[in-house]
């Protein structure tokens, strides 16, 4: 499965078939931690498969995302604070998820703060680290449960922004369409499909000269209640995750950077980095 039908493919899942993974799959997914690769800013983190037994008709709620069913593994990720390190922890989770989905897996974003939960004493966390999320993995039903569909509908997990909302060209006076897209289609695509906490969809870009500049843009009281924990920054680390593995699937060459600019930012928008067309 290419790249782009993955993120075309992938949904959330919270109900799951209440039985262990197959030792082969368990050594495929330790595969996928071992290899995944570094985010834009090189912030290290660290991600394990925690196994977690549950019985099919147990439910246990966890972050902001409501109630897992069924799951017996989860996928946890713990970084230190800082710049750009909830920007690296969302592009490398959200890798690892999309490797999980091709082999078959469902899985699910949790964001919140577990820095106090069992998950922090099996990863054996730190004073200057924390857990922006996990994610259960598993195999998932074949019909999603009446709670999960509402948890969904509630989410508007279906809905996404249109375009006009999200990407612009040369500044944020002039909004990008797919009719003026032209090369850009796919790519922005995939980002426009990318998960988020409440499908608030935070990320904007901004293309000029070929080059793509990537902008937060803050949902006024919504996120910040975690300390030291931006999960708005975890969302748009998903969006440049989606935005990379698709440029490198359709050979397009570049890399990022930090090039803030002069242009005229929207009420609650910052500046995050760019990609530089090569």
């Amino acid at each position: 499965m290419s790249i782009i039908d993955t993120i075309r493919f992938r949904s959330s899942q919270r109900s799951y078939i209440a039985k262990p993974l197959s030792a082969d799959i368990l050594k495929q997914i330790e595969a996928v931690l071992q290899k995944c690769p570094p985010g834009p800013f090189q912030i290290d983190s660290h991600f394990q498969l925690i196994h977690k037994s549950i019985a099919a008709d147990q439910k246990i709620k966890l972050g902001t995302y409501g109630f897992i069913s069924g799951a017996q593994h989860f996928i946890a990720g713990k970084t230190v604070t800082g710049p750009g390190a909830m920007v690296d922890y969302g592009y490398r989770m959200e890798w690892i998820i999309l490797q999980l989905t091709a082999l078959g897996l469902g899985s699910c974003w949790l964001g919140g703060s577990f820095s106090r939960s069992e998950y922090a004493e099996l990863m054996n966390l730190n004073d200057n680290e924390v857990i922006p999320a996990v994610s259960p993995v598993g195999y998932p039903t074949q019909k999603r449960s009446l709670r999960d569909r509402l948890i969904r509908l509630g989410a508007g997990s279906d809905n996404r922004k249109p375009w006009s909302a999200l990407f612009f060209e040369d500044d944020f006076e002039h909004p990008l369409t797919p009719v003026n897209a032209d090369n850009n289609l796919t790519v922005l695509e995939m980002v426009r499909l990318a998960p988020s906490a409440s499908n608030k969809q935070p990320w904007r870009i901004i293309t000029m000269d070929g080059n793509y500049h990537f902008y937060l843009q803050r949902t006024p009281g919504y996120g910040r209640k975690y300390a030291n924990i931006d999960l708005q920054k975890v969302d748009l680390g998903i969006a440049v995750c989606h935005f990379d593995l698709t440029t490198k699937e359709m050979g397009l060459t570049g890399h990022w950077d930090n090039l803030n600019s002069d242009i005229l930012l929207p009420a609650n928008t910052e500046y995050i980095l760019s990609w530089i067309h090569q």
